[in-house]
């Protein structure tokens, strides 16, 4: 099945929240002169082009990162390095492309590091490929492109060398064997990389098979994790539709969590399209505490909490990437 673009999303709610979460992980690592391997499952075509008709048509730039383009002062240290990294410090008018997973890991790499994109789609893997060779200053043999599957990749390339490693796993889950696939995948990573960080995104949506693949997560053996959520709105009525999204990070780092926390209700003001606008934040630790089986529950206090914030309420053709 292969008829999902991201180019349609890029710079969406989702990708505020996914891509702020990446580039944290991405600046931990590199406090560490140590070398580390970034895996990328499901790379898509690298960057975007915000003026693209399909990018244009969709509107869910302008609902999520281009809502925050050009914000200074009052935006937590969080969302700031997000706006940097992805040029979205200018104001939305002066912003043209947005970088995707691939392409913020090639500006995070230093030499020595080595970057993996997995990506099945047929005309995705060649605008990325395009995108690569135009793109000056990769140094040799840092980047390999794999036109294969990601949830199978993985096994190949783990452990790294350096016992150092970014794993990001975001697929469209427009195929609902992803949800199945996605634990399995990290079970068989976990085995051979158990102190990798494995960076899994996943969408807020009205399916049993969301909610089963949060519960799997949260049963993963001995494993360190913090489980972040962003809702923009309520749940569609007719039961369609995503509402916001998650990321549930494995061995996070350890500032990851106090970074959300400033974060994410300023998030959910900024981004919130009506009055249940909201965000969780929770981790292994208070769900060990509590002696929960790993079913979602709503937590009890900042840093591990629920709101909704005041004034939340205000508010296929060629792919849409550079080629």
């Amino acid at each position: 099945m292969h008829s999902y673009r991201h180019g349609f999303h890029a710079a969406n709610h989702a990708d505020v929240l996914k891509h702020a979460v990446f580039v944290h992980i991405l600046d931990y690592f590199n406090k560490k002169d140590t070398p580390y391997r970034v895996i990328d499952t499901h790379a898509g075509a690298g960057v975007y082009d915000l003026h693209d008709e399909w990018a244009a048509h969709s509107n869910e730039a302008a609902q999520g990162g281009l809502k925050l383009a050009g914000r200074a002062g009052d935006t937590p240290s969080l969302v700031q390095r997000y706006l940097e990294a992805t040029g979205l410090q200018q104001p939305d008018a002066a912003v043209r492309s947005y970088p995707g997973s691939p392409w913020l890991a090639l500006n995070a790499l230093r030499p020595g590091d080595q970057l993996h994109l997995f990506e099945t789609h047929p005309t995705e893997i060649e605008v990325l490929s395009g995108n690569l060779r135009r793109r000056r200053g990769i140094p040799p043999r840092q980047v390999s492109l794999h036109a294969s599957d990601g949830f199978d990749g993985i096994k190949g390339l783990l452990p790294p060398p350096s016992r150092r490693g970014i794993v990001i796993i975001d697929p469209s889950y427009e195929d609902k064997n992803d949800y199945k696939r996605l634990p399995k995948a990290l079970e068989e990573g976990l085995k051979r990389f158990a102190t990798g960080c494995y960076a899994i995104w996943h969408p807020l949506v009205q399916r049993r098979e969301a909610d089963n693949l949060v519960r799997s997560l949260q049963k993963l053996p001995d494993c360190e994790w913090l489980h972040a959520t962003l809702s923009v709105s309520s749940p569609s009525p007719d039961g369609f539709g995503m509402h916001g999204s998650g990321m549930f990070v494995i061995n996070p780092p350890w500032t990851l969590r106090q970074a959300l926390a400033d974060a994410q209700p300023w998030m959910a003001r900024q981004l919130g399209q009506d009055a249940k606008a909201g965000y969780t934040l929770r981790g292994s630790e208070e769900m060990r505490a509590k002696g929960h089986s790993g079913a979602e529950r709503k937590p009890a206090a900042p840093g591990g909490t629920q709101r909704r914030p005041a004034g939340a309420g205000n508010q296929k053709k060629r792919s849409p990437s550079f080629r």
